[in-house]
């Protein structure tokens, strides 16, 4: 099915205001999912806003969301394609007020991210990429630029780690491949790092979701990275370990 990336950074701009209007407008409410994650009115009003968009523009295709309803596997196993949409990633970057919080909207077509859009609000950053065509970066109004993976460097390689959620073996990670420079950052710009080329490695140990990930999939696999062990519309929608690098013969090995 033909998308337009373009209309995709259009709504994901839009939810990103939303999120602004709530997080510059002074003290808002934080509530606890029942997996004990944060939930904050911006989570809500970004979903709503994207919903109503990706359903006016695509009425057929089916949407999964962090913050809708969820869909019996029974049922989403028979997609062909949906959307996938983590609304507000970071949510504890945007209670923090780091800024490093993004709304992730991925095209999922026979269980892989063919499309995928990371709008980063505070940084007026956009991050865009769609199988076939490659991957860009926007900042605020000026006109997009092409992101590459880096592949030089190789002998002090440099990786980006999660600011909120570092462990033990990613540090083993970092030891094994002599890393020789980490950055920590939050949310999917994790991925984006890596797409444009400003870190060789995402190694993430631990759980995630797949509306977590599929996004910035998308956006470093059309900039040249290779992803492991990241697979979609699976029966249980939790990922497990897995690795994002500029390097082709970089596996996950024992962290598999």
């Amino acid at each position: 099915m033909k998308i337009d990336i373009e209309k995709l950074v259009e709504i994901a701009v839009k939810a990103g205001n939303k999120v602004m209007e709530i997080y510059e407008g002074g003290a808002f409410s934080v509530a606890n999912k029942s997996d004990g994650s944060p939930l904050t009115m911006a989570d809500r009003a970004s979903h709503e806003t994207i919903q109503k968009e990706l359903k006016q523009t695509y009425p057929n295709i089916p949407l999964l969301s962090e913050e809708g309803e969820g869909v019996d596997y029974d049922d989403r196993k028979r997609w062909e394609c949906f959307w996938l949409v983590d609304p507000l990633d970071g949510t504890k970057e945007f209670i923090s007020r780091n800024g490093e919080f993004t709304v992730n909207i991925a095209f999922i077509e026979k269980n892989r991210p063919v499309a995928g859009v990371i709008c980063a609000p505070v940084l007026q950053r956009v991050y865009y990429g769609m199988e076939n065509v490659g991957s860009f970066m926007r900042l605020g109004n000026a006109s997009p630029e092409s992101i590459y993976v880096r592949r030089n460097g190789v002998n002090s390689p440099v990786a980006v780690r999660s600011r909120s959620h570092a462990s033990e073996a990613e540090n083993a990670f970092f030891r094994r491949y002599s890393v020789s420079h980490s950055i920590p950052m939050g949310s999917s710009l994790k991925f984006c790092t890596v797409a444009e080329g400003k870190a060789h490695f995402y190694f993430r140990h631990g759980p995630t979701m797949e509306w977590d990930t599929a996004a910035g999939h998308a956006i470093a696999e059309s900039a040249g990275a290779f992803v492991s062990n990241l697979r979609y519309n699976k029966k249980t929608l939790k990922n497990g370990s897995f690795l994002v690098s500029a390097l082709e013969d970089i596996t996950l090995l024992e962290h598999d």
